[in-house]
């Protein structure tokens, strides 16, 4: 035994898993032929990783939704108003994941976050008082059985770790994380024991939340878990994986523990390593190293692997793993028949991930010298193209580029001024719905079946319509609905130079929703605007305010699989000066507002709260800054923001020195709105008020309630209305009625402000 991986994609090389998904609660498919196509997708999956000599292969990473909300739902972790909904088990799963609606309920779903640093969601477990912990749920069982009857006969079941579930979740209730730690314990021993009847070798219990800071309270509830824990293991070999980052807290607690092996991430930072050569590595324990990327897309270079390897000097067993999930990168390179091969020739996505871990345990054993110098070779062959006038521009910008003026409360009150806006604005965040038809206009354009002028006609059609909704519907403040966009940062890569795209790069973003990023290749400049004709064309169709929307630095270069030959922050000052461009093209073309968004700023956040300024917010927020200094005061900046945990970079937030940010706020019940008023917050704010991606449709009454809860907190001449994110997802049924229904609420909340100030 001497590789392995973490886990693999789980959505099908062509999103067979989202279609079929879909289809069920759509009642266009049965839950037999929803059951049909994951067994299928999981056959494949382990095929492929047998057949590429992969010596332990991982069960359990498949999931319907996501694995963290799996482990939840297998220890019972459920709150008491989605069992009472008396849905079937698969049903009750989607109603976590979904939320649930009919006609005599109606459940929100829980709420979703970014999975530690990537553009990956996972849905947040919620623990209360009455959390009855106990193994109920079969599915891993299950799987297990599955994966010995199609041929693989030594499975390394795979779960989220105790500690991980504890540190992830939310807790409603008086009742605290260690509270809960001896039941969750005997429930994860109950696991053990089922495993042990199975015969299972090896258990991967992931614990990626070591990879955060821990504090002596932290570091003393893993220890109490784990020494309860590992004496149940008998004849299970447990595997503790971490993964993201470093483990500089718990390294000593965790070589002391009886784990038999302990997965190390060496490729998102070279702390791991230093740790193993500084302190050594257990004899009696089996290092999982994490030595190829699972983040990222290029190909491993072998001589600086192998070298990491030998460096460690460790005397035990070493099976060579990803570093993390392959899950966040595409399935196949070689379907990429459409780029160039200059490129094409430096990728390697989820399968050659695969080989590349054979090729590596080959070389490292000593054999296989001659696919070691081919892969060198390859390495010389790698040339990024270079734009001189992009790095003359870097090495000209001033502290003065970086700066806004005047200071925003001055903007502030002549923007009031100027747009004369009612109290508590309503607007959305920019997308509608890309519905069937908005899909196949943008595929025959692509297949050549329509003209260009065909193409734009269609989207002018659409823009139109959904101007005419806004206005009927009483919004304030309009979007032209993006329908010419594929998505946010894809859209944007393609309008600019430096960037590559593929054909079947999906990968898993949350549930059934799927992004294709695309690639850095070469430096990133703007040639013409991107999105100022279809602004403005929306624009012309109104009096009222139309925002231009865009997508912001950080995000395309998050979003993006990025270069590795420069520094991220070479990467994204390129991209904020395209950017820039574009945000002074459309304030010429007398677009007054203009949304930037930033999404994904908190995304990649180092996970150590040492190096969050040093590192990153240090450059990502003057980047930012960058892309709108030059506007007149009189242009309202807005951004957003969703799915992070932002309270504790609040300050940074404000230092973005946008006028408005719109952030998630529904699905985490609002509780962003204390975290603002205790720092302060300066900026005006849109709290989202309903969650997007839950099909079910707020009511009057409902979001009436919310927004009097907002600005009994907030000023009310600071705050925005809108959702929490962008409609694309939704059906327009969906998106039109509840836009109806917020703004509908808004003017009752506006309505009673109004009685109250004359009152006084």
């Amino acid at each position: 035994m001497t590789t392995s991986i973490i886990g693999f994609p789980r959505i099908g090389e062509h999103r067979e898993l989202k279609f079929a998904t879909e289809h069920y609660w759509k009642k266009r498919a049965t839950k037999e032929e929803l059951l049909k196509t994951a067994q299928q997708l999981k056959a494949q999956r382990w095929d492929k990783q047998q057949k590429a000599g992969i010596d332990l292969i991982p069960v359990g990473d498949f999931s319907f939704f996501d694995t963290t909300l799996d482990a939840a739902y297998l220890f019972n972790v459920i709150p008491a108003r989605y069992k009472q909904l008396g849905l079937s088990s698969l049903n009750e799963y989607f109603a976590l994941a979904r939320g649930y609606q009919s006609e005599t309920e109606s459940v929100k779903a829980l709420p979703m976050k970014k999975w530690f640093n990537t553009n990956y969601h996972y849905i947040v477990p919620e623990f209360d008082d009455e959390t009855d912990i106990k193994l109920t749920g079969s599915k891993l069982f299950d799987e297990i059985n599955e994966a010995k009857k199609h041929g693989i006969q030594n499975p390394k079941a795979v779960i989220v770790g105790p500690y991980t579930l504890l540190k992830l979740s939310i807790f409603k209730g008086d009742k605290q994380p260690q509270d809960f730690a001896s039941s969750l314990v005997n429930a994860y021993q109950d696991l053990l024991a089922k495993l042990n009847e199975q015969d299972v070798k090896w258990l991967q219990l992931d614990e990626p939340a070591l990879s955060f800071d821990q504090s002596d309270t932290d570091l003393a509830l893993f220890t109490k878990i784990y020494e309860s824990l590992l004496p149940a293991k008998k004849a299970v070999k447990v595997l503790l994986q971490t993964y993201f980052g470093d483990v500089r807290d718990s390294y000593q607690t965790l070589i002391k523990l009886p784990f038999d092996g302990i997965g190390l991430d060496l490729v998102a930072t070279t702390e791991n390593s230093k740790l193993i050569k500084e302190n050594g590595f257990p004899t009696d324990k089996v290092l999982f190293a994490g030595v190829v990327n699972g983040k990222n897309i290029w190909r491993n270079h072998y001589v600086t692997t192998i070298e990491t390897l030998k460096a460690l000097n460790v005397k035990g067993e070493i099976v060579l793993s990803s570093s993390c999930s392959l899950q966040h990168v595409p399935y196949d390179a070689s379907l990429e028949t459409k780029l160039p091969k200059t490129v094409q020739q430096h990728l390697a996505f989820a399968y050659q991930k695969l080989d590349e871990l054979v090729e590596l345990d080959a070389i490292f054993q000593g054999h296989d010298q001659k696919v070691l110098a081919i892969n060198n070779e390859l390495f010389s062959t790698i040339k990024h193209p270079e734009n001189s006038q992009v790095k003359s521009r870097i090495a000209q910008l001033t502290a003065a580029d970086y700066t806004r003026l005047p200071e925003r409360s001055k903007r502030e009150q002549i923007q009031k001024q100027v747009f004369n806006l009612p109290e508590l604005p309503t607007t959305t965040i920019g997308s509608f719905p890309q519905t069937k038809d908005v899909r196949q206009n943008r595929s025959k354009l692509r297949k050549g079946e329509i003209t260009q002028a065909e193409y734009d006609a269609f989207n002018q059609a659409k823009i139109k319509r959904i101007i005419e909704f806004q206005e009927k519907t009483g919004v304030d403040v309009l979007v032209h609905g993006e329908y010419e966009r594929n998505d946010m940062v894809e859209y944007f890569g393609e309008k600019l130079d430096g960037f590559v795209f593929t054909q079947n790069g999906w990968v898993q973003s949350y549930g059934t929703r799927g992004v294709k990023p695309p690639i850095i290749w070469g430096d990133v400049s703007r040639n013409e605007p991107i999105t100022v004709d279809t602004t403005v064309f929306a624009n012309k169709l109104t009096d009222r305010l139309v925002k231009g929307m865009l997508t912001g630095p950080v995000t395309i270069f998050n979003w993006s699989f990025p270069r590795e030959d420069i520094t991220p922050e070479q990467s994204v000052t390129q991209i904020a000066l395209a950017i820039r461009d574009e945000v002074l093209d459309l304030e010429a073309h007398d677009i007054k507002i203009i949304q930037i968004d930033e999404p994904a700023l908190r995304e990649n956040l180092p996970l150590r709260k040492s190096d969050w300024y040093r590192a990153y917010l240090d450059w990502a927020v003057p980047a930012f800054r960058l892309v709108h200094s030059g506007v007149k005061p009189e242009t309202q900046i807005h951004t957003h923001m969703c799915y992070s945990e932002f309270g504790d970079i609040i300050q940074a937030i404000d230092n973005l020195d946008a006028d408005v940010i719109s952030f998630e706020a529904s699905r985490s019940d609002l509780s962003l709105i204390d975290q603002l008023v205790a720092a302060n917050f300066q900026t005006e704010v849109g709290p989202g008020v309903y969650d997007i991606h839950s099909p079910r449709i707020p009511s009057v009454e409902e979001l009436e309630e919310i927004i009097n809860r907002i600005i009994a907190k907030l000023p009310a001449a600071k705050v925005w209305i809108n959702p929490d994110c962008g409609l694309k997802t939704r059906s327009e049924k969906e998106a039109f009625d509840a836009v109806t229904n917020m703004v509908e609420a808004t003017k009752k909340v506006r309505s009673s402000l109004y009685e109250t100030n004359r009152s006084l």
